[in-house]
């Protein structure tokens, strides 16, 4: 993968990452699950040397010790996971890429969390 680009849903924030990205994965965790409204995430991260910001500004906050969660401040689409246990990296939504087909996640994250009725590979 050499260019992938992405954004919010009203434009107001754009973005594009270059190179490969360092793990696609799914979280089960209940702090994703609240910032994303979903019963799972799927995560794409990138160095931060990896992407840049095109359009606007990700807008952040601190939702617990360690965690940083992005989001744009006009229209509140989830974009980013910024995490102390992974520094120097950034972990955009994958529905947030224009293509997120590309994106094909591998592992999984806090599977003890999973929600019991959700039944993935």
């Amino acid at each position: 993968m050499e260019r992938i680009e992405g954004g919010c849903l009203c434009g107001a924030v754009r973005f594009v990452a270059t190179g490969s990205p360092k793990s696609v994965f799914w979280c089960h965790c209940q702090g994703c699950r609240r910032h994303s409204g979903a019963p799972v995430s799927v995560f794409v991260g990138f160095r931060h040397s990896a992407y840049q910001v095109t359009k606007g500004e990700i807008a952040k906050f601190a939702s617990s010790p360690g965690t940083v969660r992005g989001f744009c401040r006009t229209c509140g689409s989830t974009l980013t996971c910024e995490t102390t246990q992974l520094p120097g990296e950034t972990h955009f939504h994958v529905g947030a890429f224009d293509d997120p087909s590309r994106l094909e996640p591998t592992i999984h994250f806090f599977r003890d969390e999973q929600l019991p009725w959700l039944h993935l590979s």
